[in-house]
């Protein structure tokens, strides 16, 4: 798999190389063009590929594997997990946030207020 092709790295920007890696591969997970069971290239082949050190690109699986977005299966190599964490995680959050504005006697219009204008920092 050439995933050097469609990744694309600054060295120039204010955030890591193995975080920009991270971001990219989960983006690419989410909109479907690295499927679940995918196996990624191993991180030598990888490293490669994108010209960066091999710690750089063993950070971001260390990452990913560990926020359950990619598995690692022994010497089969590193695959995409079955299912995006994020998924189970937001509904679990948003049921929550639902069942909190219900409570309150919360709309969706109000309720949706309040998350516009929480802080994102």
């Amino acid at each position: 798999m050439e995933l050097g092709k469609s990744v694309r790295l600054d060295a120039k920007a204010g955030k890591p190389l193995f975080d920009q890696l991270r971001t990219q591969l989960i983006d690419e997970i989410r909109a479907g063009r690295l499927a679940p069971g995918t196996r990624l290239p191993t991180v030598r082949e990888l490293a490669g590929q994108l010209h960066l050190a091999v710690n750089t690109v063993a950070r971001a699986y260390r990452e990913l594997e560990g926020a359950g977005i990619v598995e690692t299966r022994g010497r089969f190599g590193t695959f995409v997990a079955r299912a995006d964490p994020a998924d189970a995680a937001m509904a679990a959050a948003a049921r929550t946030y639902l069942d909190t504005a219900r409570r309150l006697g919360l709309g969706k219009d109000d309720a949706i207020r309040y998350l516009d204008a929480a802080p994102t920092d």
